[in-house]
């Protein structure tokens, strides 16, 4: 049931992404993640236990004409080393029955050639939504071109407290305030089936 649960949501983010990515642009470029191309993970250090999960479900749309970036994320892909860690993760802190998904849509600052091979360090501004609350929010990181494939790297922190994400007390040992946030997405053409 959870692994169907899971298709549905994959399915309605990439859907609601294209939808929201490609309004009011007929002639946008569109790219989007390659399937098992892209890792969210985050990890928490904490005096009693360190905490690390790990998302490859996570939907992707980059717009080259506007420089326009969306991120996707369903809660409940996060996999965990311990079931009970993850078990507390959905139903104690991010709620993800009641809060399903973690969306970010931004803009790159920098102007970028998206025809010419090579890094750029770029920076993206944007609103991140995760467990109800809508944060505005800027993201350093590399995005790289080969070819027909661009690779987005970044590497951030957020504050739990931020989201409003409570930690029972007697877990306040075990999460850190600040969580380290890592993104690697491999983003290909998309073409409309």
């Amino acid at each position: 049931m959870k692994t169907i649960f899971l298709k549905m949501q994959s399915k309605k983010l990439f859907t609601l992404l294209c939808v929201v990515g490609s309004v009011g642009a007929a002639n946008a470029q569109l790219y989007k993640n390659k399937a098992d191309a892209t890792t969210i993970s985050f990890f928490s250090k904490a005096p009693l236990e360190d905490i690390d999960a790990t998302n490859k479900k996570a939907t992707v749309v980059l717009k080259t004409t506007t420089n326009e970036i969306q991120f996707g994320v369903a809660m409940l892909s996060f996999k965990f080393p311990k079931p009970l860690m993850e078990e507390h993760f959905n139903e104690n802190y991010v709620e993800s029955e009641k809060y399903p998904i973690c969306t970010f849509k931004g803009k790159i600052n920098e102007a970028v050639d998206f025809k010419k091979d090579g890094e750029n360090k770029i920076t993206v501004k944007g609103t991140m939504d995760l467990h109800g609350v809508a944060r505005e929010i800027e993201i350093p990181g590399t995005l790289t071109i080969k070819g027909d494939n661009i690779t987005v790297n970044a590497s951030f922190k957020i504050k739990v407290t931020d989201y409003k994400i409570k930690v029972p007390s007697m877990y306040v040992q075990n999460i850190a305030e600040e969580v380290d946030v890592k993104v690697n997405a491999t983003l290909a053409p998309y073409v409309k089936k």
